[in-house]
């Protein structure tokens, strides 16, 4: 198998050279081009990637103010059709679509005809079920081929998909598909996680019955032990194999017709139920995995064999980016279970090995995966032949410059061993971007020199900046990141959401119209700090916000409290994040007990185990403090980010007003806790 030898944005730069006339003297230059000229490099993507299209667009860019630009008008697309695309070519050569395996050891690798024959298979069933374009398919899927295959088969007859993983409690399940009223819902009896078996048929039961839309249920044996009555197995569904599954093709749809809804929480209310169209995610997708990601065609000469993995759950929005690897032609390798192995037997391998004996040449996964294989102290050399990997993917929180030094080094001793003179310097593609877009902001470029703890550039067509106090774009310091000009795979708006009012407050309140006098705006704000180096790379130092971002996945502060709060033994709670570039993710929690009640272990296994089941395992937080008052200000509101900026090192003073304060007497408890865990953390440095 051989690795690329022209990186993928250099055989596009040549492209522009051949058929454009455009040439740049650095990436900087070809940046600023593709956040200016919008119209022109989109054009571009769509025809470097020759987009199909029944029917001519009109312009590129219909309206260009934010969140109402149009994007594409006239066109058709679909993205399974993109996908499907690849199927002969990929099969001639001998090249699977998906390769998967689970905790057990199942491996399994499914062909292009077949991929296409089992999405059409389904496709036809649920067509037959009377799902019509703009119906929600809703499923509750781990990382499998089946979840793959039920999100093309939706996306084939324009319906509309959204999952949620099985590790993920009943009521944050609901909270997010009650708002989008499914029609069909997709389940699984269990999944396997860190050693154990985890039955869900009751899990399926409650979402059924809570669920009065849904009208038909499909169950997936992945267990064995499937026991839902009123259902058909998914087996049953994908098995058709007839002269309407071969003459099957995905339905032309509008360029922004809904494609998939996920969801990402700000700090109040329920869930924001996104919606990204075709269009957008193709177009968008295609750029960032090729052209940033370096990730090629897997069938054409210059990149062949090539094998990508992205190791996530069905809970975060990587698993949509992960599955876009087979908009481009490329075998996608995915692993289902705990990256880490057994609780009881910790194995930091476990994906490592995966990733040998698959062939991966693009592997990537959170940054905390990273951090822990370095803590852990891994010897890569004992995890199989990883002569193939040419690139490292990272995303989800800041990279440690500890932890990529770590695995450079790892690389480094395995070129020794192997003359594979390619992971000398082993590339690393650290990005970041955001379930709310679908998309990476800032990220790799094969081509710019790699620094430790840095994204090397801003993507071409998002126009990043970071932004000061008073709106201004600043270099070299920490600001707020924003990006002043639409992107295509931008919401087309939440659903149930009147008049974009939510989607406006969520990202545009901050900085609206006019927002710095120069009559630009509004600007996208993302609620990310982010510091632009002189040398165009870029450092993402944690969330702006109070939001939850644990290993990349974000929810917001109401669901846990909602979790906590109706216990009865808390009065009242705050959570805060320290995800900050250079400490370790902590996450503290604060409660206010009933009168007479003093936390113990007991109390704090209830609190956790209600966070656990009503939210996922990935939010029982680091520590449980007991406090006599929860800050608040005049109007009620919890000092999540006041408290947040405290703990993080900055002086009392600098993150809040007192006489806007309801309770500032409250104050003197958090800043002595909060120079406490500083002083603890220069004793453990």
């Amino acid at each position: 198998m051989s690795a690329p030898y022209i990186p993928q944005i250099a055989l596009y730069r040549q492209w522009l050279k051949d058929t454009r006339g455009l040439s740049f003297a650095s990436y900087d230059e070809m940046w600023r081009w593709s956040v200016t000229d919008l119209d022109a490099y989109w054009q571009s993507i769509w025809d470097y990637f020759a987009i199909q299209s029944p029917t001519p667009h009109s312009a590129i860019l219909g309206r260009r103010d934010m969140p109402n630009a149009a994007w594409f008008p006239g066109a058709q697309v679909n993205y399974a059709r993109q996908i499907f695309r690849h199927v002969k070519a990929a099969n001639q050569a001998g090249l699977p679509a998906v390769i998967s395996r689970n905790e057990k050891g199942l491996q399994r690798e499914l062909s292009w005809p077949e991929l296409k024959r089992q999405s059409a298979s389904l496709a036809l069933h649920l067509k037959a079920q009377g799902v019509m374009p703009g119906d929600r398919v809703a499923a509750y899927l781990p990382n499998i081929i089946e979840a793959m295959v039920a999100f093309f088969a939706t996306a084939s007859i324009g319906g509309i998909w959204s999952i949620c993983a099985p590790d993920m409690g009943t009521a944050a399940v609901l909270d997010r598909f009650k708002q989008i009223e499914p029609k069909v819902l997709i389940a699984c009896d269990g999944v396997s996680y860190a050693g154990k078996d985890h039955d869900r048929t009751e899990v399926v039961k409650e979402l059924r019955a809570a669920l009065p839309s849904v009208q038909h249920v499909i169950l997936h044996d992945n267990l064995g032990t499937a026991a839902v009555s009123d259902t058909v197995r998914f087996a049953e569904t994908v098995a058709r194999d007839d002269a309407q599954t071969t003459a099957f093709e995905p339905e032309w749809v509008a360029f922004d017709h809904p494609l998939w809804i996920v969801y990402s929480s700000g700090t109040t209310g329920l869930p924001k139920p996104i919606v990204h169209g075709h269009g957008g995610i193709l177009v968008m997708s295609l750029a960032l995995n090729v052209l940033h990601n370096d990730v090629g065609c897997s069938y054409a000469t210059n990149s062949y064999g090539e094998r990508y993995h992205w190791y996530s759950s069905t809970g975060w929005v990587m698993w949509n980016c992960q599955t876009n690897g087979l908009l481009n032609g490329t075998t996608c390798c995915i692993y289902d279970g705990n990256p880490g192995g057994a609780k009881d037997k910790p194995d930091w391998g476990t994906l490592w090995r995966f990733g040998a004996e698959t062939g991966v040449t693009f592997f990537g996964a959170g940054a905390a995966f990273f951090a822990n294989c370095a803590k852990a102290d891994l010897d890569l050399a004992a995890c199989g032949d990883l002569s193939a990997i040419r690139a490292i993917g990272t995303t989800g929180s800041p990279m440690s410059e500890e932890a990529q030094r770590w695995g450079t080094e790892q690389f480094a001793k395995l070129a020794a061993a192997n003359g594979n003179a390619a992971q000398e310097d082993i590339w690393w593609c650290n990005m970041s971007g955001g379930t709310d877009f679908a998309g990476a902001f800032v990220g790799g470029n094969r081509e710019l020199p790699v620094i430790a703890g840095e994204m090397q550039c801003r993507m071409l067509g998002c126009a990043v900046e970071a932004l000061d106090e008073k709106g201004k774009p600043i270099v070299n310091d920490v600001g707020e990141l924003v990006c002043l000009e639409p992107l295509p795979s931008m919401p087309l708006y939440f659903w149930g959401d009147q008049d974009k009012k939510r989607y406006l407050a969520s990202y545009f309140d901050m900085y609206p119209s006019n927002f710095d006098g120069s009559g630009r705006g509004p600007a996208w704000r993302h609620g990310d700090w982010l510091k632009v180096t002189p040398n165009g790379g870029c450092i993402i130092y944690g969330r702006s916000d109070a939001t939850i971002n644990r290993h990349g996945l974000r929810m917001g502060t109401s669901e846990l409290y909602s979790a906590v709060e109706v216990l009865p033994e808390v009065l009242d709670s705050m959570v805060v994040d320290l995800e900050y570039l250079g400490r370790e993710s902590y996450m503290p929690l604060f409660v206010v007990l009933r009168e007479g009640l003093q936390l113990d272990e007991a109390i704090k296994a209830t609190i956790s185990g209600a966070i656990r089941n009503a939210l996922s395992p990935r939010f029982v937080p680091n520590g449980i403090f007991q406090v006599a008052e929860i800050p608040r200000t005049l109007s009620g509101k919890k000092q999540e980010l006041p408290i947040k900026k405290l703990l993080l090192g900055q002086p009392i003073d600098k993150v809040i007003n007192r006489d806007a304060m309801a309770n500032p007497g409250c104050l003197d408890w958090y800043v002595g806790f909060a120079n406490a865990r500083l002083r603890d953390e220069k004793k453990a440095s």
